[in-house]
């Protein structure tokens, strides 16, 4: 095939794609005119620029036709050229954004696993080995933060974000917490009820911060590096816990120098650093132009997007979709106990609600969490001595943290059911060989069997159920409930973080590390059963599409999927001559993904 015969095909599947794009498009029922007018009474309401809002406006209804409209300056249209076909042509504002982000993650991962190499050493100096309630005792100690934030601190978002001056500065107050706690661990913990305290209020920051950080940077975010970006969230995660573990090392050898048990007390302590960061950068990042939005703030909202959009088309262009989605929504500014009504009684809300849940019930009983708190008290039952099992944990977070890099590129492009459906049955498989390690008599066999085990599970859980569920429950609820619904997923996440870390000490030494890891590895095969059945995909739809596909019912849903699988094990494992399904969503022609549309604009330009 010809050169040009390539690109005339393109630019036939461009006005295809683009007329049943334009058809989805919430803007797509009005005229060029009649959008753009509608852009200027916006405008004038709000005291803005009315032609720059009616040319935002135009893009916003067609977005792919932008070279075609005669009002936008060449200027506006190489701007919004680069912006198609460069994936990461990201204002410095946005950046800003996104390291505020990656860094309040970071506090996250700390926080979670400085606990890892203090457990070592604190139920000594607390007196808890002499008790027989010790094993409990140590993990109420360790779920109190997960206790707080599945409890109490999760359900306060949304009064938070309401109340408390926008999103970036309840990411403050939650690091002043973080940073606060942290420091009170490490100083006044001289009896386990005090340890205990400081960490249950710790979980006030765990909780909300949580809940906040993911839906900030989906705000923020161009739609189609979305995905990406709120996967930051658990990519620094890994990087925390990374760096939680690096904290253990650093402070292992530290003698007491008339303060019983200063190295773990250093240890939690570490974890207030990247808060501090945190504090800095807050007031130099804009707020969220949705909260701003969402508060009748206007003017300020497109001031929020002309930082984090490298050009005013681009920020006008957002401003007036974001609020058309918003005024046809017309459901924002409802009470809360209405929203939290339809987020149950509304089935496109209920579904989201029950998808946000799996996989955060499942982000916790895949077993990650068990390895990320008990990882040195695993290693060391498989015959590591401390500094090993130390070191040991230290690789794991350096896997942990590694394998999210593949995730941050795939996350998007194959989509998040993918990921999970794929990644579910491999993990299973893994923790089967870490516990099986465990029966090895040769002590060399064991050590090699149990770290590998651990290891290649840690690299599929971060390519995998790592990055899906903050980056699922952000984007899948209707904005009017986001707040609730993030409430509900990471109250989820939480509730069940703390069951495991409470449980695992008293189920280690009841039933052993063999059955205590199977255990785990069935729960993936159920999880991989969850998602399969229950779990509409979210990548690269829009609105529209979104409320379409979870207002299909749970069964219907579930029975196309159990017919799906057989029907794709027949055509491909069975090499059956057998019909593909036909979709189960009534979806037209998909808009183009984004490298098909960089690469059309690309062509024209040649």
């Amino acid at each position: 095939m010809s050169r040009s015969t390539s690109l005339d095909s393109k630019k036939d599947s461009l006005s295809i794609t683009d007329h049943e794009a334009e058809y989805e498009n919430a803007l797509g029922k009005y005229t060029e005119e009649e959008v753009m007018e509608l852009a200027r009474e916006y405008a004038r309401e709000h005291n803005l620029d009315e032609e720059l809002l009616a040319k935002g406006a135009a893009v916003a209804r067609s977005p792919l036709s932008f070279q075609n409209m005669d009002f936008l300056t060449e200027e506006e249209k190489d701007s919004l050229h680069i912006e198609a076909t460069k994936k990461w042509y990201l204002s410095r504002k946005l950046l800003e954004v996104v390291a505020l982000g990656s860094v309040s993650a970071a506090v996250q991962g700390m926080d979670q696993t400085v606990i890892n190499g203090s457990t070592l050493f604190y139920p000594t100096t607390l007196g808890l080995t002499e008790r027989p309630d010790g094993d409990i005792l140590e993990g109420l100690i360790n779920g109190a933060p997960y206790l707080a934030a599945s409890t109490i601190a999760c359900f306060l978002n949304d009064f938070c974000n309401r109340n408390f001056g926008g999103r970036r500065w309840v990411i403050f107050w939650t690091c002043v917490i973080s940073a606060v706690t942290c420091i009170w661990q490490g100083v006044v913990s001289n009896h386990w009820w005090h340890l205990f305290i400081s960490r249950f209020f710790l979980g006030f920051g765990v909780g909300i911060k949580s809940a906040t950080v993911p839906a900030y940077s989906a705000e923020c975010a161009p739609k189609h590096i979305r995905g990406a970006l709120v996967m930051l969230w658990q990519f620094f995660t890994a990087v925390g816990i990374m760096f939680g573990y690096v904290a253990s090392l650093a402070f292992y050898r530290v003698p007491d120098h008339g303060i019983p048990g200063l190295n773990w007390r250093l240890m939690l302590a570490s974890a207030a650093i990247p808060a501090f960061i945190v504090l800095f950068q807050v007031p130099f990042v804009p707020e969220s132009p949705r909260w701003l939005m969402g508060k009748g703030r206007h003017q300020e909202a497109f001031k929020s997007l002309q930082l984090l959009r490298k050009h005013d088309i681009a920020a006008a262009r957002d401003c007036f979709y974001q609020y058309y989605l918003l005024s046809q929504e017309g459901t924002y500014k409802i009470p809360t106990y209405k929203r939290v009504y339809e987020m149950f009684a509304i089935r496109r809300n209920r579904n989201a609600a029950l998808g946000a849940w799996i996989v955060m019930f499942m982000q916790q009983f895949c077993g990650i969490n068990v390895i990320a708190y008990y990882s040195s008290t695993i290693f060391i039952q498989a015959d590591f001595s401390e500094i090993s099992a130390l070191l040991a944990s230290w690789g794991f977070g350096m896997i942990n943290f590694t394998f999210a890099i593949p995730a941050f590129f795939t996350i998007d492009k194959f989509g998040r059911r993918v990921l999970l459906l794929i990644t579910f049955p491999i993990m299973s498989i893994f923790l089967i060989l870490t516990g099986c390690g465990f029966l090895v008599e040769d002590l060399q066999s064991r050590l090699t069997m149990v770290i590998v085990g651990i290891y290649l599970f840690s690299a599929v859980y971060s390519s995998g159920e790592g990055p899906v569920p903050f980056t699922y429950s952000a984007e899948c609820f209707p904005l009017y409930i986001r707040d609730i619904g993030m409430s509900l997923a990471t109250s989820t996440c939480w509730f069940f973080n703390f069951i495991l870390a409470f449980t695992f000490p008293n189920m280690l030494n009841t039933f052993g590390t063999f059955w205590s890891f199977i255990y785990y590895a069935i729960w993936n095969l159920v999880g991989f059963m969850l998602v399969l059945l229950f779990l509409p995909e979210t990548k690269g739809l829009s609105l529209e599409e979104l409320d379409d596909v979870f207002s299909v019912s749970c069964v219907k849903h579930a029975k196309y999927q159990a017919r799906n699988l057989i029907n794709g094990l027949q055509r491909h494992i069975l090499r059956m001559d057998k019909e593909p399904l036909p979709p189960l969503y009534n979806k037209r022609t998909r808009a183009p993904t984004f490298e098909e549309k960089a690469s059309i604009f690309q062509d024209e330009r040649l």
